[in-house]
């Protein structure tokens, strides 16, 4: 495969669905992504920010701005584990980083996911396989960011390589660790040192995934005050 690919229309299967931001928090989101080597977002299930990145890094794949798509995330569950998947690095991983290969699947297709996962042009990376890597021309999503440490997280942005963009993506209210986490670590680096990488963060009135899971979230977050 070249360095990069011949640039063309983006028209991959005939059921692609269009990308438009659903409200201001979105488009802000998508706009940062565009105009930033690095973005950090967070907020509540149902906003779209697992759905927004892989779509994106997706069609920047495509349409050869990147020749890899890389997806991470700590290997830390929110209940009883299921022991150890088997098979190869990608298929265990798989479970955890379904709501990012779905997307993919559905805005490139089945066989170009089949193809780019063969090519190493997909790249399923768990944290204990990263120290030591340099990810260049790559659009890099690390999921579940709460959930790593702070020295975790120090080397997942130390492996960020040239010609690459990269998404942080969590909720610093539904971390599983006991101390402070990797997420809410940079997000006060970030402001203290004036670092120039935007912080997007959605809030409840921005879930758009039904309006169950939007009640459902705001029951929770409020459970204390239900009488």
């Amino acid at each position: 495969m070249s360095a990069r690919r011949k640039k063309e229309k983006f028209h991959i299967v005939s059921n692609r669905p269009e990308l438009y931001p659903m409200n201001e928090m979105q488009k802000e989101y998508i706009r940062a992504i565009f105009e930033n080597d690095m973005v950090c977002v967070m907020g509540p299930a149902g906003t779209g920010k697992t759905y927004i990145a892989a779509a994106l890094a997706s069609r920047l794949y495509f349409d050869g701005e990147i020749e890899k798509i890389v997806l991470t995330r700590p290997n830390v569950s929110p209940s009883e584990s299921l022991g150890f998947f088997p098979g190869s690095i990608n298929e265990k991983m798989a479970p955890w980083v379904a709501p990012f290969t779905d997307v993919i699947k559905q805005q490139l297709g089945r066989g170009v996911y089949d193809t780019m996962l063969k090519n190493g042009n997909l790249e399923i990376a768990p944290f204990e396989t990263m120290r030591g890597r340099s990810f260049n021309d790559a659009f890099v999503i690390l999921d579940e960011a709460q959930n790593t440490t702070a020295k975790e997280i120090e080397m997942f942005v130390t492996r960020v390589g040239k010609k690459s963009r990269v998404i942080i993506n969590g909720d610093v209210m539904q971390s599983d660790l006991s101390g402070q986490n990797g997420l809410l670590k940079i997000i006060q680096m970030i402001d203290r040192c004036r670092l120039p990488v935007p912080i997007i963060e959605f809030q409840m009135e921005d879930i758009v995934r039904s309006p169950l899971c939007k009640m459902w979230i705001e029951a929770f977050m409020s459970e204390g005050s239900c009488n």
